[in-house]
């Protein structure tokens, strides 16, 4: 059994024996130097835990699936020791070999029983060579799995044949069509329940949105009204079917219909389209929806879903508010019926905004008084009616499915048709029928499109980019709330579990890119706005029974009768009624900020808040590209110094614990008795984040900072702390929280040692992942392994890097004392040796060595 111990031993290279408490105490040296005052801390909750189970599982005799997952690790090693499975025979723990300890201890787990007898000599037998362990990490076999599971569950290859076989998984590419087509997957869940509550959520919705997709793209696309309705024809029918949140419904949203629209503007700036020419107009919007769609999609297929994180609130908020107010101040033009002014006007055509609020104060004058009335009154009829409804749907739920502004839409064309408000001035929808067969189709990336177009790409980057993260928003918020399983009692009076949703539908941001870059490249084929998940119509859509992404089918085939039957209908509906409700929707993107403004200044992040204001000011004062260019950039520098800036800490012990914190947070210890006190002769960097090229470059500079000066608060003008030591005599880096290292960050990190190595000072490493990370790889093939002196300076612990320490300075000073004795005892008998060899008839050089040989290091042998 021993020879098995000891094969087991040499399977296990990467592992060093774990330090058991008598061991600790036999480590000690016999003469403590005084440097620090350590106390072993008792046996972690964990610990405690673990073992009130494996005493209850012995008792009991039988073994759960809590107790058999915990024993993983050891049943593993004591089958190869050459016991049954499960079974220890006194040589191995059943319990994991190592686990982590809280804190910068130890854990409780490094108690001598856990260790077979071969370990614990091999352990006994490394202490009294001096500290020659080898290093293990934090690695638990068995730990994160089954009984059956692959050896190492990060090997895709091995974890899919092993999860295929485990549940008979005859077909994988079947998986993989359900995965990655998500209609394959929430079809055969759908039941004819889910028909009323779906229906009735898309009919509430287009008695909402089709008079806002004609709004957006007359008002704000300036593109013929129908290709607003192609949006809500194409884009839900796409994403229904690769999305991959059930209850969110994509579509126009203001702020890409203004981005597309100035692009749009700009082509008839530049001659190119005449200004009454829809169909012009129509190809070049649907020109930046296929690129909008043609970057999400690649983004998607690049895995690049994590990009929904890079554009922070602020940074939206204030954006978003800029859009909001643009948006009034733009709409403020057709609803007092100004827009025939504002034609040969270069303010309002090439203006900011600031521009077309002083046009709109030189010719207010000009205003028809009939349009001002309609807009406006709509406006405050609208928002009457929100408010109504908000208050009245926690106790009349059913108030939900009023459509209260498809109904002041209708009621506005039949005024308008009934008092002929057309020949009283007002300017009506008209005619917005296609010339010929709806839904033609049109190559976007046709070369005359981008002809005079200079910031089409760039205006569709960032329509792109707004999209998604708006779409993530709504996803994220929705997530998959539809599939919650409730159990249902049939007639015959059995009960079974049945879901009100879709189930098994995961949230994916990549499948989201690759959902919503599919939805608008189609778009982009027939011309139609630049469409995403909403928020507020996704919350329109669960809260008037939606529950599956047939709602946005139902709301596709509605909008496509629509396109086909009802555009006759819209002749007589006021320009000025769909450009409030515009106003209503940039209402609701500005009602919020007062909220964050306030939450900003009560937490004092006035840097966020300067930001937005930046933002707003830019987008307001000159136009949206500035406010977008001005966004992005400080949002990237805070970006890059964030991840550019090390943060390294220097750890001192909370008095009477061995629990180490940051001192420079906690300070020195107070009258009270908090606080933190420092190492002697010790400096314990704690470095708790990856090491990369990025923030690796000023790491040298700024340890030497806190070596110098004691913390970062300090200016390097100030005068070096004084020390007794020339340098530190000992520096110890914990680098538990560097879980990725690259070769970059390596090679600095081997000149930081290098440079200490050099001047004497002794370097150690705790806590450092295991073998099998790529860490620990490149630690040793870059030499700082071999540099530092061996395996034997990468300690489990901050507390076993300072017994090294201590051992290390005791014979160092042992070494020093001895030195310094021989120095002494030199100059005292050159002093005196002439008078002592006079007197004791020797020679000076018997004289000498007699001496020596009675005193050495100031003690006699």
């Amino acid at each position: 059994m021993a020879d098995h111990s000891s094969n087991s031993g040499l399977r296990h290279s990467s592992t060093f024996p774990i330090a058991s408490h008598d061991a600790a105490q036999q480590h000690r040296p016999s003469v403590p130097s005084g440097l620090r005052q350590s106390t072993l801390l008792s046996t972690s909750p964990e610990a405690l835990a673990h073992e009130r189970d494996d005493h209850s599982t012995e008792a009991q005799g039988q073994e759960d699936e809590r107790t058999r997952l915990i024993n993983g690790g050891a049943a593993d090693h004591s089958t190869q020791n050459g016991g049954e499975h499960g079974s220890n025979h006194g040589t191995a723990s059943r319990r994991p070999r190592f686990l982590k300890g809280y804190g910068s201890v130890a854990s409780a787990y490094e108690d001598s029983q856990s260790l077979s007898s071969a370990d614990h000599d091999q352990d006994q037998r490394g202490r009294q060579r001096g500290l020659k362990r080898t290093y293990r990490g934090d690695f638990v076999d068995g730990a994160m799995a089954d009984d059956d599971s692959p050896r190492r569950l990060w090997s895709r290859t091995l974890t899919t044949s092993w999860l295929a076989k485990k549940y008979n998984v005859k077909s994988m590419h079947w998986l993989y069509l359900l995965y990655y087509v998500p209609c394959t997957n929430w079809i055969r869940q759908y039941r004819w329940a889910f028909v009323k509550g779906d229906f009735i959520a898309a009919l509430t919705m287009a008695s909402f949105y089709i008079p806002m997709a004609l709004s957006l793209a007359s008002n704000l696309a300036h593109v013929p009204p129908i290709h607003g309705l192609y949006t809500f024809a194409i884009n839900p029918l796409i994403y229904a079917m690769l999305g991959t949140c059930p209850q969110m419904v994509v579509g126009p949203e203001a702020a890409g219909s203004l981005l597309t629209g100035g692009v749009v503007r700009e082509a008839i700036r530049a001659g190119t389209h005449p200004d009454d020419d829809g169909t012009k107009h129509a190809q070049v919007a649907g020109m930046v929806t296929g690129l909008a769609g043609a970057f999400i999609l690649v983004a998607g297929l690049c895995r690049l879903g994590f990009l929904d994180g890079v554009l922070s609130r602020p940074f939206l908020r204030g954006f978003i508010s800029a859009i909001g107010i643009t948006i009034l101040v733009d709409q403020l033009i057709p609803e007092m019926g100004l827009e025939r002014v504002a034609r040969d006007s270069q303010a309002v055509q090439h203006g900011s905004s600031l521009d077309k609020i002083l046009f709109l104060f030189r010719h207010g004058d000009d205003a028809h008084r009939l349009t001002c009335a309609v807009s406006f009154s709509t406006i405050i009829i609208v928002l009457v009616l929100r408010e109504l409804k908000k208050r009245l749907q926690p106790r009349t739920p059913w108030v939900a499915y009023i459509p209260d502004r498809f109904a002041v839409v209708v009621l506005s064309a039949v005024f308008a048709w009934k008092f002929d408000w057309e020949g009283q001035g007002l300017e009506i929808l008209g005619d917005i029928r296609s010339q010929g067969t709806p839904f033609r189709m049109h190559f976007p990336f046709d070369e005359a499109n981008f002809r005079h177009v200079d910031d089409a790409f760039s205006t569709a980057f960032i329509i792109s980019l707004l999209g998604f993260f708006e779409s993530s928003v709504a996803a994220k918020s929705l997530g998959n709330s539809s599939g919650q399983v409730k159990k249902v009692r049939h007639g015959d009076g059995e009960e079974e579990e049945e879901s009100d949703g879709i189930r098994d539908l995961n949230l994916s941001p990549n499948r989201e890119l690759v959902a919503l870059g599919v939805a608008n490249l189609f778009g982009g084929l027939f011309m139609a706005l630049p469409g995403f998940g909403g928020y507020g119509r996704s919350k329109v859509n669960v809260s008037t029974g939606g529950k599956t992404p047939m709602s946005s089918v139902f709301l596709a085939l509605i909008s496509i009768l629509s396109i086909f039957f009802l555009l006759p209908y819209f002749y007589y509906i006021p320009k000025g009624v769909l450009s409030a409700m515009i106003s209503v929707v940039a209402y609701s993107l500005i009602e919020e900020a007062p909220h964050d403004v306030l939450f900003f200044l009560r937490i004092s992040g006035y840097s966020d808040l300067l930001l937005m204001t930046l933002i707003f000011l830019a987008t307001f004062l000159w136009n949206l590209k500035i406010g977008i260019a001005v966004g992005i950039g400080l949002s990237l520098l805070r970006i890059v110094k964030h991840s550019t800036r090390p943060r390294i800490q220097i750890l001192g012990r909370v008095p009477g614990t061995n629990t180490f914190e940051n001192a420079e947070l906690y300070g020195r210890i107070d009258e009270d008795g908090t606080g933190v006190e420092m190492v002697p002769n010790s400096l314990i960097v704690k470095i708790p984040e990856p090491l990369t090229f990025a923030n690796t470059g000023s790491l040298k500079d700024r340890l030497r900072r806190l070596e110098d000066h004691g913390g970062r608060a300090a200016h390097p003008a100030f005068p070096k702390a004084q020390r007794s030591h020339r340098h530190v005599p000992n520096v110890i880096f914990d680098v538990h929280g560097v879980t990725g290292l690259d070769p970059a960050a390596a090679q600095v990190l081997l000149e930081i040692v290098d440079g200490y190595v050099a001047r004497g000072t002794h370097v150690f490493f705790c806590r450092v992942p295991s073998r099998r990370t790529e860490v620990w790889r490149l630690m040793e093939v870059s030499g700082i392994v071999e540099l530092v002196g061996g395996e034997s300076h990468f300690l489990r612990s901050v507390e076993e890097a300072l017994d090294a320490t201590e051992a290390g300075w005791e014979r160092r000073m042992a070494t020093e004392g001895a030195e310094e004795s021989s120095e002494r005892l030199e100059r005292e008998l050159s002093a005196r040796e002439g008078e002592a060899d006079v007197e004791a008839g020797m020679d000076p050089l018997t004289r000498r060595h007699t001496v020596a040989a009675v005193e050495v290091n100031g003690r006699e042998i």
